[in-house]
């Protein structure tokens, strides 16, 4: 914090705290107060050992758990961790799973939680709704938010992210209701000044969303997803300055928002400055390291650095992990065309084809392109039938209609000639068999064949 807001009584608490604790007379809330104490004037590592003995003394205490789950940086240390062997770890390990992006694993813990009799909890449900959230399946995430309202109508955390799902579904009608619904509930929360700003913001109205995402903020400064909501809309607004402030209080408030760190990769890469944009992007790809849409953006900052087997390497695991956006194979392919690595693009490309057919993409400029090279790399190939079937595909677009014209005449041409030296081959085989079978060396008519030789009458072809 400032120095004009730095808490003068935190050194002193300290004392008397780290005195009370060699004594051996703290209980664990009073360790979990060290902790905190400890945390605000940095001494992290000195706050997460107090934190680690608080839940061990005091189980039942979440408030603790919480604190510590700010301090784990990944999952080596949570898991180095001594915690008490008892039933709220499940809970921790699970919030702590979801916050490191581990989402399979938070999922597993609270599908167990479910199974073990915890159907009806609210703050289970929630907290698998967010997992589905953030795995991408939205309509699965969508079911278990509706299932939430039906289990508390009254509840307002999370719906802030049920507002985002809502949003990304364009579903106006819905998160309209919701806005409503929330503000009849409590007006003053963060939550509903963030579903009305996430409505607001459906609408394309973005200076309205940009007031109640302030206003969520002055409720709460600490209120993450405001800050990164709010940098999305200044981005609308094309206000580039505004939208790396909000995005870096974001990253203040939470290292591990990957959105925050996506959004300050996208908004350097507005700016054209290549070098930060990479380097925001690897950070957002660190945290989600199976989210294709990361390591998309990374391969792009790479090529545009010419840095362009990074950028190939980016782009191929982004296609393995799953490719969510279908962009990664096509852009694998023009970088091979790039390279003039003939086979590998072909590979690309026809890879790209079959994948747009079978998920019934269609994106004209990425398939007449796509169909373009394959119909020109088997032609110099030699594999006429392909090649006439991607040329006949070319001609149902626009941009390579007049191209696909000159290859399907380039084939009929070549198949044209290859006819004619077939038919000339085929006569000169009938004439050398008739001059070796009815004339010996001296040209004399040779009146019997070799046993060897097959019968040969004149009535018969060749």
């Amino acid at each position: 914090p400032p120095d004009h807001l730095e808490n003068e009584h935190l050194k002193t608490l300290k004392i008397e705290l780290s005195k009370k604790y060699i004594m051996k007379e703290l209980d664990g809330f009073c360790l979990y107060l060290y902790g905190i104490v400890l945390k605000k004037l940095d001494l992290l590592k000195e706050a997460l050992e107090m934190l680690v003995e608080a839940v061990n003394y005091e189980p039942l205490h979440w408030g603790a758990w919480l604190e510590l789950a700010v301090l784990i940086p990944d999952k080596e240390t949570l898991l180095s961790l001594s915690l008490p062997n008892h039933w709220m770890k499940n809970l921790f390990l699970g919030h702590m799973y979801l916050e490191l992006q581990l989402n399979e694993e938070a999922l597993k813990i609270y599908q167990g939680l479910v199974d073990g009799g915890f159907s009806k909890s609210t703050y289970i449900v929630s907290q698998m709704a967010v997992v589905y959230h953030n795995m991408r399946e939205i309509d699965m995430s969508v079911t278990a938010f509706a299932e939430l309202q039906e289990l508390d109508p009254y509840r307002l955390e999370n719906m802030d992210t049920y507002s985002n799902l809502l949003y990304i579904k364009e579903m106006r009608a819905d998160l309209a209701h919701l806005a409503h619904r929330c503000c009849d509930i409590d007006k003053y929360r963060v939550e509903t000044c963030c579903v009305i700003g996430n409505y607001y913001s459906l609408r394309q109205q973005h200076e309205k969303a940009v007031m109640y995402f302030q206003r969520a903020l002055k409720l709460n400064p600490h209120y993450l997803s405001a800050w990164t909501l709010m940098g999305h809309e200044f981005m609308e607004l094309k206000n580039t300055s505004a939208a790396l402030q909000a995005y870096r209080q974001a990253i203040e408030v939470n290292r591990r928002d990957y959105r925050a760190w996506y959004g300050l990769g996208q908004t350097y890469e507005i700016l054209k400055m290549y070098h930060y944009c990479l380097y925001y992007y690897r950070q957002a790809q660190q945290l989600r390291p199976n989210d294709s849409r990361m390591v998309v953006a990374l391969g792009e900052s790479y090529e545009k650095l010419e840095r362009l087997q990074e950028a190939k390497k980016c782009f191929r695991k982004a296609h393995s992990i799953g490719d969510v956006e279908g962009m990664a194979i096509i852009k694998l392919a023009k970088l091979h065309e790039r390279l003039s690595e003939e086979t590998h693009a072909a590979a690309a490309y026809t890879e790209y084809v079959n994948e747009a057919n079978r998920q019934g993409i269609f994106n004209p400029e990425d398939l007449s392109q796509a169909y373009k090279y394959l119909a020109n790399f088997n032609f110099a190939q030699g594999q006429l039938d392909e090649a006439y079937a991607a040329a006949q595909k070319c001609t149902e677009f626009q941009e390579t209609r007049e191209e696909a014209k000159v290859i399907l005449r380039n084939i009929q041409d070549l198949r044209s000639k290859k006819e004619t030296i077939s038919d000339i081959r085929m006569d000169d085989s009938c004439g050398s068999i008739t001059t070796e079978r009815f004339h010996g060396a001296d040209h004399t008519p040779i009146s019997s064949l070799s046993p060897v030789n097959l019968r040969f009458t004149p009535g018969d072809s060749c």
